[in-house]
């Protein structure tokens, strides 16, 4: 009998134990919805980050914290534009960023050194997953030029949206199949040089011949039929966009590169710059306000970072010092 009882109290008790937690959650939950005042029902005010009572008005919370998003979405497309939320993507990769990467080092994550054959292991993990990043030739066409644009633009210099753009460009190419008869080169290099242009960092047809492995007829001809057949609205090279390059390269100050600044409007406003190459008139100017700012650098350092001869530069010295004098006389 005694033995009976002990065995049974332990049982009800934890019976009553847990009926009073489901009465005690039940209640909680009864308060938080309901006024514990008047017993009304509650509503959250998102903008004040507040709990309301609709019969009393009694505030029974306040300082609430919005676990949501800062950003407000309309439709479906803007909410997963602005949306965070993952890795992020870029144009720059053939797979947009979307695929896993083994790295190349044989090491575990403490540093320590793989065994000879766990590195045989990823050796052969490596391998298949970069067949499955490339499964077919347009995705390995579009790696090779997405690293001939990473290549080229870190030679020259370019930030990193030259680099998306550039990138943009070459996957219409690919998508209106302009490619068929010309080298990935070629276009990858003509790409560069219209995103180059279109954000206001342009780079001569020389320096982008320094860097690409195509000759500079074969540039300027691809780029010619990418910018008609993509529709792509690029304007000319304006020379004033050249001359900072050129005094930070050359080590000259401010005030050179204003007064470079200024005989290249005096000289479009005389229209001396019909025709002419932007890159040898930016040259020029920057060589003319070097002289009239007694800050005198050669024709040869000029030439050798503006990549354009000294002849060039000569000549159009000449025309934007006979420009300034024209101003002048009038």
């Amino acid at each position: 009998m005694t033995d009976t009882t002990t065995r049974r109290y332990p049982r009800e008790r934890e019976r009553k134990s847990e009926q009073s937690d489901e009465q005690m959650s039940e209640s909680a939950a009864d308060e938080q919805l309901h006024c514990p005042e008047c017993g009304g029902a509650l509503a959250t005010d998102e903008e004040h980050g507040e709990t309301v009572c609709q019969e009393c008005g009694l505030v029974v919370e306040e300082a609430e914290i919005d676990p949501g998003p800062e950003w407000r979405a309309f439709d479906s497309k803007e909410k997963d534009e602005k949306s965070r939320v993952g890795a992020p993507t870029t144009n720059m990769m053939h797979d947009k960023g979307l695929s896993t990467n083994i790295g190349w080092q044989d090491k575990d994550a403490y540093g320590n050194a793989l065994s000879s054959r766990q590195r045989e292991k990823m050796q052969r993990l490596r391998t298949w997953n970069e067949r499955f990043r490339t499964r077919d030739s347009k995705e390995r066409n579009l790696k090779q030029a997405l690293g001939e644009i990473d290549r080229m633009a870190s030679a020259l210099g370019l930030p990193e949206n030259v680099r998306e753009t550039a990138s943009v460009i070459y996957r219409r190419a690919l998508d209106e199949d302009l490619l068929p008869g010309r080298s990935i080169e070629g276009v990858a290099t003509s790409a560069l040089y219209a995103a180059a242009r279109q954000a206001n960092t342009p780079r001569s047809l020389d320096e982008l011949t320094r860097v690409s492995r195509v000759d500079k007829d074969e540039i300027a001809r691809t780029y010619r039929y990418i910018v008609r057949e993509l529709g792509l609205e690029i304007q000319p090279a304006d020379p004033e966009s050249y001359v900072p390059r050129f005094i930070s390269d050359l080590g000259l100050s401010e005030e050179v590169e204003r007064r470079a600044k200024e005989l290249l409007r005096t000289a479009k406003d005389q229209g001396v710059h019909s025709g002419k190459s932007p890159v040898g008139l930016a040259a020029a100017a920057v060589y003319a306000a070097s002289l009239l700012t007694n800050q005198k650098v050669t024709q040869s350092e000029v030439s050798e970072v503006a990549n354009i001869s000294e002849v060039t530069i000569r000549n159009r010295y000449h025309e934007l010092l006979e420009a300034e004098e024209e101003i002048a006389g009038v």
